[in-house]
């Protein structure tokens, strides 16, 4: 008994160094102090590994020498200079979850200015190609549905839509318009009826604590915009060895961008978000790394590089696993030279 009170009296005294504050232990909070003393820093946030590796072994990249990275909760943060702007550098991994994640790690621990997320996409519009580097001015998260019954229709309102949770103001994808085998022109009903596009429920910094917020389309910053189109006519790469692109992949600011935690490989669906919500680049991540910086008020954008025809085109312009790594360094390239112009 004597020895459990001792012991008690020395952690509260301070004499034993292992407590933690929450889950962050002392240690780590050490140094998290260090690296925010250096700070303000870029975000830079990247899908996996086959995208953040072209960035690490670029001659731009240069590490801390003190504290080349810190590990915290499964993530690694980087900590070094790109184009000799100090920056943090973190994987998500695959889905929205991961990337949400990562995202407001990066931002709750660390001294961020503003986050930089690129990789590579699929491509719902018909005029780009493989390689091109887009910039989407909006990004929305299109896989929170609202799945309505069988029976009831765009008329009809949505289950809890009169308290507000749920809306029929951004559209719907009604299942039976793309039924196989119609004839003479005309649909029959589908049991998978419709389904309705819903905005995420935020929670801003700056806002009051418990009350949510809308949000569906997500605006990137307007200075970072403004300065992504002066991209233009950058020079990219066309080649992998002997097999070469039909055009020279360009860098080109669109309106809109999609993710959902789905690997798009569907033309039917590819073509209804491109005629519905005019989306060019469709991935996994980019809206919710957008949702997660809305939230906690940091400037963003998202550069990505499309390495296929999201659903397949001709066999020119769906070579994904050819051009891959062609469209990942070309996505470096194109977040360097951002770097460099945002600061110049």
């Amino acid at each position: 008994m004597m020895k459990l009170w001792f012991l008690s009296f020395l952690v509260l005294a301070g004499f034993i160094t292992t407590s933690v504050d929450g889950s962050v232990s002392k240690t780590s909070m050490t140094k998290i102090r260090k690296i925010n003393s250096k700070g303000p820093y870029l975000g830079i946030v990247v899908p996996n590994a086959f995208e953040m590796t072209p960035l690490l072994q670029s001659s731009s990249f240069v590490a801390d020498e003190n504290i080349p990275f810190f590990d915290f909760s499964g993530r690694r943060f980087r900590i070094g200079r790109l184009e000799n702007e100090k920056v943090i550098i973190v994987m998500t991994g695959l889905s929205m979850l991961n990337a949400g994640l990562a995202t407001e790690l990066l931002l709750s621990l660390f001294k961020v200015k503003g986050v930089l997320h690129f990789g590579i996409a699929g491509n719902a519009n018909p005029n780009l190609q493989i390689g091109d580097v887009v910039i989407p001015h909006y990004w929305a998260h299109t896989g929170l549905w609202n799945w309505q019954r069988f029976g009831d229709g765009p008329g009809d309102e949505l289950s809890l839509e009169s308290s507000g949770d749920y809306t029929r103001k951004i559209g719907y994808l009604k299942f039976s318009d793309y039924n196989n085998g119609t004839k003479h022109g005309s649909s029959s009903d589908n049991l998978l009826n419709n389904v309705w596009y819903q905005p995420e429920e935020i929670f801003p910094i700056n806002g009051i604590p418990e009350v949510r917020q809308h949000a569906f389309w997500v605006p990137v910053n307007k200075h970072y915009y403004a300065v992504a189109d002066k991209l233009k006519g950058m020079k990219l790469q066309s080649c992998i060895n002997s097999t070469c692109l039909p055009r020279a992949p360009v860098v080109v600011r669109v309106e809109r961008g999609s993710s959902a935690n789905v690997f798009l490989d569907n033309a039917a669906y590819r073509n209804f978000l491109s005629s519905k919500f005019n989306i060019t680049a469709v991935d996994m991540e980019s809206a919710a790394v957008a949702l997660v910086c809305l939230q906690q008020r940091t400037p963003f954008i998202v550069i990505r590089a499309l390495s296929d025809l999201a659903g397949g085109g001709s066999s020119e312009t769906n070579e994904a696993g050819i051009f891959a790594p062609l469209a990942a360094q070309n996505a470096v390239s194109v977040l360097l030279r951002f770097i460099s112009l945002l600061f110049s």
